[in-house]
């Protein structure tokens, strides 16, 4: 097996979301382990709605994931070839003119459907005369283009889904050129992917059906026809498609919200898989996993408060090496016992900064009511430094032969006191980062 070539090609009209991440780490990790090629192609030929800004931004949320493309291409770079195209196409019969408007189209369609026909095209432009193609163009009408099918069995071995087959007769032909004279996604990606060497076509289910057209146009353009796989879609747990949610779920919102990369790039490569979803280190590790042949064909039931629970899992590995330039860029790096002491205690890298101030800050303690004698005894057998992970033991064992207190009597009111919060985490390694001034001072 040749090196594949891969490709992921968005359209720069919006940001990305985690179903169009699926389909981006599934194309890269797959020609990776592979030692291939990844492309990133933007889908930019409608100049109304392509923005330059969501390219920058589909770049940079794919750079956060870990994915750097081995090429980077545009489609409204391509013009030209796919005019060339146009052309073979036109040459060979497989591209014809036809007028309808779509309000005519749509009559049509009703029609056919209130006979109980499937509303396919009926190919009526074949049948223009040279003098009734004349009078549409005087009418100014410009034509569309579509590709003839050849109206067949069009059978390939899926990645994900084994052996598919669409019978191209049961569509109409589609329409690889509008009537301003731009072509559709369609034939430049058919075009783009014989000129790029793709060997790969890694994508959702949804386009399942459209392989079978985009085979019979590699094959009228006589261009090797890739490999398919076709993984299956996310939804939400209740069923809505995930295209619909998607405020919450794009890759820049999950990212501002404090999610680490990789717990998004596990999930969304893992989910609705055989294998068990938790977040890999980084896209090396995930990639042995990213096996397109055991993947589900049930829709992927997704809940986004997976990403809370393996998140939290990620984080709680986290070495503080790894993490260091991130402390910092918080103001919360107080070094490495600090970060083995909290991080069992994050949800999100984040939430660090609570504790650092929790460390380094006077002012967090919670007296409860009637605890001054309590406190106070309690500050007279605080004992001298240094301090290491024993003190608190100790401390707390002097405290209850005092008091005579024992278990959340005697721990919840120093906790409170100590940190301003009934919960967090062990207070032996906390006790000697706070140290004894600063313990002094919240007892006081």
């Amino acid at each position: 097996m040749t090196a594949p070539v891969t490709r992921f090609a968005p359209s720069p009209s919006g940001l990305i979301h985690i179903g169009n991440a699926r389909t981006a780490l599934l194309n890269f990790l797959w020609a990776k382990a592979r030692g291939g090629t990844f492309i990133l192609r933007y889908d930019d030929t409608d100049t109304e709605r392509s923005k330059r800004e969501y390219a920058d931004a589909i770049a940079e949320d794919l750079a956060w994931l870990g994915i750097v493309p081995d090429r980077v291409e545009r489609q409204s770079e391509r013009l030209d070839r796919y005019s060339l195209a146009v052309e073979r196409l036109k040459a060979a019969g497989r591209l014809y003119p036809a007028f309808e408007t779509p309000d005519e189209l749509e009559r049509r369609r009703r029609r056919q459907l209130a006979r109980g026909l499937p509303p396919i095209y009926d190919r009526a432009a074949l049948a223009l005369t040279p003098d009734e193609i004349a009078a549409f163009e005087a009418e100014g009408r410009r034509p569309h283009w579509r590709f003839r099918l050849d109206g067949k069995q069009v059978t390939w071995e899926d990645g994900v889904r084994g052996r598919q087959s669409v019978d191209t007769a049961s569509l109409s032909d589609p329409v690889l050129i509008r009537a301003d004279g731009t072509c559709l996604y369609t034939l430049g990606s058919v075009v783009d992917d014989i000129e790029m060497g793709v060997t790969d076509v890694v994508r959702g289910e949804d386009h399942v059906t459209n392989t079978g057209v985009q085979i019979e146009i590699f094959e009228a353009l006589g261009g090797p026809v890739p490999r398919f796989a076709h993984h299956n879609l996310l939804a939400a747990t209740t069923g809505e498609a995930l295209s619909k949610r998607l405020g919450s779920l794009s890759i820049r919102s999950l990212r501002d919200a404090g999610y680490e990369a990789m717990t998004v790039a596990s999930i969304a490569v893992l989910i609705g898989s055989s294998e068990e979803v938790h977040a890999y280190p980084d896209l090396e590790s995930l990639a042995p996993h990213a096996e397109l042949s055991a993947m589900s064909r049930s829709t992927a039931k997704f809940d986004p408060h997976e990403l809370d629970t393996i998140n939290a899992r990620l984080v709680h590995h986290l070495g503080h090496a790894e993490v260091r330039d991130r402390l910092a860029a918080l103001d919360a790096d107080l070094g490495e016992a600090f970060w083995l002491a909290v991080r069992d205690n994050l949800a999100k890298l984040a939430d660090v900064v609570e504790w650092a101030e929790v460390v380094r800050s006077d002012a967090v303690s919670v007296k409860a009511d009637g605890q001054g004698e309590f406190l106070a005894e309690a500050l007279r057998l605080l004992p001298e430094e240094p301090w290491d992970e024993t003190t608190w033991g100790l401390w707390t064992k002097a405290i209850q032969a005092a008091t005579g207190r024992k278990g959340r009597d005697l721990f919840l009111p120093l906790r409170l006191t100590l940190t301003g919060r009934d919960h967090g985490p062990e207070m032996k390694r906390l006790m000697p980062l706070i140290g004894r001034r600063s313990t002094s001072a919240r007892l006081s």
